[in-house]
């Protein structure tokens, strides 16, 4: 399979999004909402679970299924918030001893000038160096797009996965200008 054949099965119709892997993987789902600074951003999902009877904190990058469901999640370009919410989220679990689960699958940050203003990058950079020093597991799994530093903040773990057609990459792609299109 060509990289250009990967991207694409990554960005295919009907893949299975963040929320179907919490609902079909996870039980007891209950989400918590916003980053206590500015509001809540729908591109990032979170919450507490129980993985069999283990209770986990998981936390996924949602595009949303059709389109009102994507413009609802931003599809999957997570603002400052999203990460703010993200790493909350990661604090409460560490506190309460509870393995993270993060569910990537996203182009990349919204790179808007409002994010800008609101702190992306420094958001993104928190969560790195916070991720690393964090002192509860993290399982990251890129479970189709992981693109930039918006997959980067919530990939920093003590094991990546990846699933299959899934990519991660340090820059965003973009699909009509895909360079690889061109040079075969």
């Amino acid at each position: 399979m060509t990289d250009i054949e990967i991207v694409r099965n990554a960005r295919k119709e009907g893949r299975k999004t963040a929320s179907d892997y919490i609902e079909g993987c996870f039980t007891d789902f209950c989400e918590l909402s916003g980053d206590r600074y500015f509001g809540d951003d729908r591109a990032v999902i979170g919450g507490i679970a129980f993985l069999s009877d283990i209770p986990v904190t998981v936390i996924g990058i949602e595009k949303g299924k059709d389109t009102q469901g994507r413009i609802e999640h931003n599809f999957g370009s997570a603002r400052p918030e999203g990460y703010r919410k993200a790493l909350r989220l990661m604090k409460q679990a560490e506190k309460f001893h509870r393995p993270v689960i993060c569910l990537v699958d996203t182009a990349g940050a919204f790179p808007d000038v409002e994010s800008e203003e609101r702190g992306q990058g420094r958001a993104i950079a928190d969560n790195l160096y916070e991720m690393s020093t964090l002192q509860t597991p993290i399982l990251s799994i890129v479970i189709g797009e992981g693109g930039s530093g918006g997959a980067l903040a919530l990939s920093h773990a003590d094991r990546i996965w990846m699933l299959e057609d899934a990519y991660f990459s340090v820059v965003s792609l973009k699909a009509a200008q895909y360079p690889m299109e061109n040079n075969g």
